[in-house]
């Protein structure tokens, strides 16, 4: 098997386990938003913090389906460049995700690891989508 036709399926599960842990934290946000707040808090400020995590989730799950709408078109699947920046992040998300999750990181962090881990691979997605219909580029 090469090494390229061996990136599809790693790629694949690393997106589809980064999606399941994304999801997760939609059901169990409610730990990270308290370890957010002090000890003593408002429910106009845990609804704030709420807020916040959940507009990052959602933004996440926008930038999921850019980056499975290229992959399942073919603009990116067997692109080793896109497929290696794809699964190094979304690995890397996963497992800070998992952190996130069982040890209950406050929400800010959730930023650090949505920039490098989501934005930065999808936005190569959108380039790769530009290259290959607005600038007829064969997809490599």
């Amino acid at each position: 098997m090469s090494v390229i036709s061996s990136l599809v399926p790693a790629r694949f599960l690393t997106l589809i386990a980064h999606l399941v842990i994304v999801i997760t934290i939609f059901w169990s946000r409610e730990n990270n938003v308290r370890a957010s707040l002090p000890l003593q808090f408002t429910e106009e400020e845990y609804n704030e913090v709420d807020t916040r995590l959940v507009i990052a989730l959602s933004v996440t799950l926008g930038l999921f389906f850019i980056e499975l709408a290229g992959f399942f078109s073919g603009v990116s699947m067997f692109n080793s460049s896109q497929g290696l920046l794809s699964l190094a992040g979304h690995c890397s998300a996963s497992i800070c995700l998992s952190f996130f999750v069982f040890q209950k990181w406050e929400c800010w962090t959730y930023w650090f690891i949505f920039a490098f881990c989501s934005v930065i691979p999808a936005l190569v997605e959108l380039i790769l989508f530009i290259a290959v219909f607005g600038l007829k580029k064969k997809p490599l």
